[in-house]
């Protein structure tokens, strides 16, 4: 092989310019000429090159050069299209179409009965213009004279003795014997009279007997022996007949080629099949009217199966696509292009449909729009990406606006089967733009679709914040549709996108979102509420359980002097009063120790203003019980006025339950239980007061540390507080008045009015204008006056 190429190379160098190189060897049986596939150098298009070596067959070259004499002059779509011919003192040429030898698909039998009808009938019509029109022999038809091209239509070859009959010297009188296998197929009066003899009888009888010898080949799958002539083994009943005719051994008496063609074309002959019909209608496709173009069409989808895959890509599929853009064929011719299409490699797809495909998109016709949008999955996986971002959806959004609704709902449909080929930017961007503005059509039906469109899209969003938004957004939205298809279909998208929303977002605002659906006046939407909201409960419940006890510090801590840990948190109560109780159980645990009296003659000083949630330091100085503790004593002391108390939001949250635990720790000490509610009997002595060291302030954060609260009231208990009734209220933060205690000044107001106390260590001390304070009851939830009682 390599040498043969390497002489067919340097005898192209030595002759005239051959414009085609040359590729692999094809065809190796008895003939005068060797094929090879070849390509163009121009363009690189395929084609075939028959080659014919004069040094190695100089007897046989008048038939090559009748041959390429024929074949340039001789136009018909069933012979062997030429592109150029070449001839030099060592070879002859002759490029044309690419085909390969029928052999190959007869030997293998991969024809059905019907192509190979088909395909006779092409012959057919070639010998009857060869004999009638062009008033020529064939004279060498037989199986290896036919090829098949690229768009699987038979063509015939083999012109080596083709003569007509006008010429006294015509090559198939002198050279026919010459040919491969002559013997074999030449008929019986040439057999025995010689080429001659042809003169005598008709001119069609020759090749009508070498036709049907070519019919019993394709259809058994051999070549024909002596034996075998005459038998209608394979062949089609209703052929037989016609067949025999062909054979006849009077040639004045043989059937002719166009004679059998016409017996085959009648109604229910052999050649009246709708694959030969549409192969003759397929060129006048543009030129049938509305009626005739839909029974092509349907005769058309009947044998698809039966034409050649290579013959619908190529002959079928051009005119189909000229019909669809300019011959008005419509939506149905476009269906029966799209069912080709689905059988063609992407290369070629890409090379013959998808430019059609991107101008038909720009086609105004909303026929048409919607035909592709209909068949837009069928072609998807062909379109390369670059093209439907860039191309194609540009002009298929149009389709979101268009006024009319079946426009726009195919087109929010299509959303589905083109998203996968559509960029970040663009899905992100302008997709979801568009999808808002039909989440608010005027038509229920596009609203539901929308819908379940951003359901199905959800995944193929960003990743971020903006995916979150717009779909909680347009589901909500769609939860309050008046149609009833669109809430249960926001139902079901958001059971199915539970997963793309986190916690927070599904507890504040997916759940109340869906409660009003739990009561819908539609059973479906009902139901549907129902099992959806489960979905985002058991999630909502699942991360739950991952979270802490509390979010307030955790720290293990003793009370002061080995003193017992806390007996109880609000983490191991669970009852709806386990915080009160803990906090009454933390306070007696921790005070210990024995009750102790004050100096009297102590320097006063002012006390610093504290959060409520922070006790007073242990240097602050509480005053003494001087007598027993059922009997309580008011103190007046003059002074500076408290600095005022500003609270943060969680101390102001706080504030009631604290002051309550706080100012009854204060006033009632360390007492047993039995006379814990006991109303006190008498008022004790004036308690003396020393200077306050300033305190200790505790960093909460914002929240309460009762912990901390718990630890000072331990190192503190040696310093009994005073009672309620001496505190002094301070000025008013956030709306409320708010008690600011003092030991040093300050005026005390007390049932009907102000009590002024002397001070007793510094008479000189300037005693400021009293204040009075209100002692009107309160509103109940204050818990700051309850001291007033007992004045």
């Amino acid at each position: 092989m390599d040498f043969l190429k390497s002489a067919v190379a340097s005898a192209i160098t030595k002759g005239p310019p051959f414009p085609y190189t040359f590729g692999d060897r094809v065809k190796v049986d008895p003939s005068i000429w060797t094929l090879f596939n070849g390509t163009r150098k121009e363009d690189g298009s395929d084609c075939s090159i028959f080659t014919f070596d004069i040094s190695a067959g100089k007897s046989r070259l008048p038939l090559a050069r009748n041959a390429v004499r024929k074949m340039r002059t001789l136009r018909h779509p069933g012979v062997l299209r030429v592109y150029d011919t070449v001839e030099s003192d060592t070879y002859i040429y002759i490029a044309t179409e690419r085909v390969t030898p029928l052999e190959w698909s007869v030997r293998r039998k991969s024809l059905s009965a019907e192509t190979l009808k088909w395909g006779l009938h092409t012959v057919a019509n070639t010998i009857s213009f060869i004999n009638d029109e062009a008033f020529s022999v064939h004279g060498n038809v037989r199986l290896t004279s036919v090829y098949t091209s690229q768009s699987g239509e038979w063509r015939l070859g083999g012109f080596e003795i083709l003569s007509s009959m006008k010429e006294d010297d015509a090559v198939i009188y002198s050279m026919g014997s010459i040919t491969p296998d002559s013997g074999k197929y030449a008929p019986p009066e040439v057999a025995n009279s010689g080429w001659d003899t042809i003169k005598r009888h008709p001119l069609s009888a020759t090749d009508s007997y070498g036709f049907a010898l070519l019919a019993f080949e394709v259809f058994n799958g051999c070549l024909i022996n002596s034996d075998s002539i005459g038998q209608t083994k394979n062949l089609p009943p209703t052929m037989h007949q016609s067949y025999k005719r062909l054979l006849n051994q009077n040639p004045k008496a043989r059937l002719s080629v166009s004679h059998f063609k016409e017996q085959g074309r009648r109604s229910g002959g052999f050649f009246d099949t709708p694959l030969i019909k549409l192969s003759e209608g397929i060129e006048s496709l543009g030129l049938k009217s509305d009626g005739e173009r839909e029974e092509f069409l349907s005769e058309l989808d009947e044998v698809a199966g039966e034409y050649p895959e290579e013959y619908f890509s190529a002959k079928v599929l051009p005119e189909l696509l000229k019909s669809v853009e300019f011959g008005g064929g419509g939506p149905k011719v476009f269906a029966s292009v799209m069912k080709i299409g689905a059988r063609l490699p992407d290369e070629e797809y890409n090379s013959k449909l998808t430019p059609v495909i991107v101008r038909l998109f720009a086609n105004p016709d909303r026929a048409i729009r919607v035909c592709l949008l209909d068949h837009l999955p069928n072609m998807i996986e062909h379109l390369p990406q670059k093209i439907v971002n860039d191309k194609i959806f540009p002009q298929m959004v149009t389709g979101f606006a268009d006024v009319a609704p079946v426009v726009r709902e195919q087109t929010v449909k299509a959303v589905l089967t083109i998203i996968s080929k559509l960029s970040d930017r663009t899905v992100n961007g302008e997709l979801l733009k568009h999808l808002a503005k039909t989440s608010n059509d005027e038509q229920p039906g596009i609203r539901t679709n929308t819908t379940i469109c951003l359901g199905k899209i959800a995944r193929s969003l960003g990743v971020n914040q903006t995916r979150q938004k717009v779909l909680i957004a347009a589901f909500c939205r769609s939860l309050r549709d008046p149609f009833v298809h669109a809430r249960n279909a926001a139902l079901l998208a958001l059971a199915a996108t539970s997963d793309l929303f986190t916690e927070d977002d599904c507890a504040t605002k997916v759940l109340p979102a869906l409660c009003p659906s739990l009561i819908d006046k539609e059973k479906l939407v009902r139901d549907q509420a129902s099992k959806t909201f489960d979905v985002y409960v058991l999630r909502i419940r699942k991360y739950a359980t991952t979270l802490p006890d509390s979010a307030l510090p955790t720290s293990v801590s003793t009370a002061a002097n080995g003193a017992m840990p806390r007996i109880g948190t609000p983490q191991n109560d669970t009852g709806w009063a386990g915080w009160a109780i803990s906090s009454f159980t933390n306070k007696l645990a921790t005070a210990s120790g024995e009750m102790q009296a004050k100096p009297t003659n102590a320097k006063r000083n002012v006390r610093e203003a504290r959060p409520s949630s922070v006790p007073p330091s242990k240097n602050t100085v509480r005053p003494a019980v001087a007598g027993p503790v059922s009997q309580l004593h008011r103190q007046a002391v003059t002074g500076s006025p408290a600095p005022v108390l500003t609270r943060t939001t969680t101390d102001q949250f706080f504030t009631d339950a604290q002051d309550e635990d706080d100012e009854i720790d204060l006033a009632w000490g360390d007492t047993g239980e039995d006379s814990f509610f006991d109303a006190p009997l008498q008022p004790e002595a004036a308690i003396e007061t020393q200077p306050l060291v300033p305190v200790s302030k505790f960093d909460d954060g914002g929240e309460p540390d009762f912990e901390g609260w718990l630890k000072a009231q331990a190192e503190a208990k040696s310093k009994p507080p005073l009672p309620k009734g001496l505190s002094k209220p301070s000025a008013l933060t956030n709306g409320r008045q708010t008690a600011i205690r003092s030991t040093t000044t300050g005026h005390v107001g007390s049932g009907s009015g102000a009590k002024k106390l002397a001070n007793t260590s510094n008479p000189a001390s300037k005693v400021p204008a009293p204040k009075t304070i209100d002692t009107k009851p309160k509103e109940p939830s204050g818990d700051d006056d309850w001291g007033d009682a007992w004045d």
